[in-house]
C-alpha cells in the first residue's frame, strides 16, 4: 500500500494538470468496491467520492493511469476496476450516451445564474422603453434599445442587468474589507443610511473596484433598426427568462458561457489570510448550500482558473474572556488582550467554473453547513 501511494504521488507531481504545491497522497476509502459501473447522472466528482477520501482529487487517479486516454470520455456502462489500486482499468460500455463530466454544469445550467463581471457598462446599449409603455416586458414582447446604431434585423443580443458593485479595501493592519453595493435601474449605487458613513472613498486609501456584476435576464432578436427617423432599435424578447425593464443593458450572445470540461485542482498559491473571501451569493442571498453559485474575491490575476477548488470556512469569532476578566461590562469594552480568537469552522468546498480578472464564480459542491458572505477561502485540504 505504502509503495503504491508513493508511486502515485510521484506520477501526480509531474502531471501537467496538477498545479498544486501541496502534493497530497491519493487516499482510498477502506470500503471501496472491486469494480464500479458508471451510471447515467454520475459525475467524476461523485464517482471519486465513492472511493477517494478527497473527491476533488479524482484527476490524480486518471493521470496516474495512462490507459485512460481521456478522463472526460468515461461513459455510462463503463466498468472501472478498483481491485488493484495501482491499476484503474476501464472496461468500455456500449457508448450510447453522453460521457460523464467532472461537474454537472450542463445538467444544472437552467439553475445557474448567468453572471459576469465587467469593469464598466456605461458604454453598453440600454433599454430605453417597452412595448405599450409597459413597466416590464417578457418573452414575445418588444423592448426598444438606445445605442444600437447600425443594428440589422436578425442580430441576437443578451439582455443583462447591472446588479452589484464589488470593491476591496486593502487594510494593512489585518484583513481586506470587501464591499458590495446594490445598483438601481440605471446601474448607479444605492447607499442606504446604515452604510452611508462607511462607503466613503478617499484618494489613496487602498480602495479598489473589483467590478460590476451583470446578470443575464433573457435574450432577444433585432427586428428593426433605427430607420425612418426612429431613434431606437426594436428587440423582440425570444427566450423565457426574467422580466426586462428600462435601464437593462445589451451584450452579444455567447455561444457557450461555461467551460464544461476542466480538472479540479487546488489554488496555485496560498493567499494571505483575509484576501480570498466569499463576496456574494447569487440572487442577493446571504447564505448558500450545495449547487448554489457564489462570487469569490479572487480571479485570473491571482492565478485562479476554472476548476480551482477551495474549502470554505466561517471566520473564528473574537470573544471576551469573561471567565478571567469578569462579566460586568459590555463586549465592546473588553480590550484586545482580554479577548480570545476562536478557530475557523469548516463549511464546505467550492469549485470555480467561471473566471474574470478580479472576481470568479464557483459552484458549492458539498457542505456540512451553510456558507455565508465573508467566509474565508483556503486550500481544499486545509486542516484549520
Amino acid at each position: 500500500m505504502a509503495a503504491m501511494l508513493k508511486r502515485l504521488r510521484t506520477v501526480c507531481a509531474v502531471a501537467i494538470l496538477t498545479v498544486t504545491t501541496y502534493a497530497a497522497a491519493v487516499e482510498m476509502r477502506g470500503d471501496h468496491p472491486d469494480t464500479y459501473v458508471v451510471k447515467r447522472g454520475d459525475t467524476l466528482w461523485d464517482i471519486a467520492g465513492r472511493f477517494l477520501k478527497r473527491p476533488w482529487l479524482w484527476p490524480e487517479i486518471w493521470q496516474a493511469n495512462p490507459q485512460i486516454k481521456n478522463p472526460h470520455l468515461i461513459y455510462p456502462g463503463d466498468v472501472i476496476s478498483l481491485a488493484y489500486l495501482n491499476r484503474v482499468a476501464v472496461q468500455e460500455g456500449p457508448r450510447q450516451e453522453a460521457p460523464v463530466t467532472g461537474v454537472p454544469l450542463s445538467d444544472i445550467e437552467p439553475f445557474l445564474k448567468n453572471l459576469r463581471v465587467v469593469d464598466g457598462f456605461d458604454q453598453l446599449p440600454y433599454v430605453v422603453g417597452l412595448e405599450e409603455d409597459r413597466m416590464r416586458a417578457s418573452q414575445g414582447q418588444v423592448a426598444y434599445i438606445k445605442g444600437l446604431e447600425g443594428a440589422q434585423p436578425g442580430q441576437r443580443y443578451a439582455v443583462v442587468r447591472p446588479t452589484v458593485r464589488f470593491t476591496r479595501l486593502d487594510r494593512k493592519a489585518c484583513c481586506d474589507i470587501f464591499g458590495q453595493d446594490d445598483l438601481d435601474f440605471r446601474g448607479r449605487r444605492t447607499i442606504d443610511f446604515a452604510s452611508f458613513w462607511t462607503s466613503a472613498e478617499l484618494p489613496d486609501n487602498g480602495n479598489e473596484l473589483l467590478g460590476f456584476e451583470l446578470m443575464q435576464l433573457t435574450t432577444g432578436t433585432i427586428s428593426r433598426g433605427e430607420v425612418g427617423g426612429i431613434e431606437a432599435s426594436t428587440l423582440v424578447l425570444d427566450e423565457e427568462g426574467r422580466e426586462v425593464r428600462a435601464g437593462d443593458r445589451l451584450i452579444p450572445v455567447e455561444a457557450q458561457p461555461y467551460d464544461l470540461q476542466f480538472f479540479p485542482h487546488p489554488p496555485k498559491q496560498q493567499f494571505e489570510y483575509g484576501r480570498a473571501r466569499v463576496l456574494a451569493v447569487a440572487d442577493g442571498m446571504s447564505f448558500s448550500g450545495p449547487r448554489d453559485v457564489i462570487a469569490l474575491s479572487v480571479g485570473a490575476r491571482d492565478g485562479v482558473d476554472n476548476g480551482t477548488v477551495f474549502s470554505i470556512w466561517r471566520v473564528g469569532s473574537e470573544v471576551a474572556d469573561r471567565v478571567k476578566y469578569g462579566n460586568n461590562r459590555s463586549e465592546d469594552l473588553f480590550p484586545k488582550a482580554s479577548t480570545v480568537r476562536l478557530p475557523d469552522e469548516f463549511a464546505g468546498h467550492v469549485m470555480v467554473f467561471r473566471t474574470f480578472d478580479k472576481v470568479s464564480y464557483g459552484l458549492v459542491m458539498e457542505s456540512i453547513k451553510p456558507s455565508r458572505v465573508g467566509y474565508e477561502l483556503k486550500h481544499p485540504d486545509a486542516p484549520y
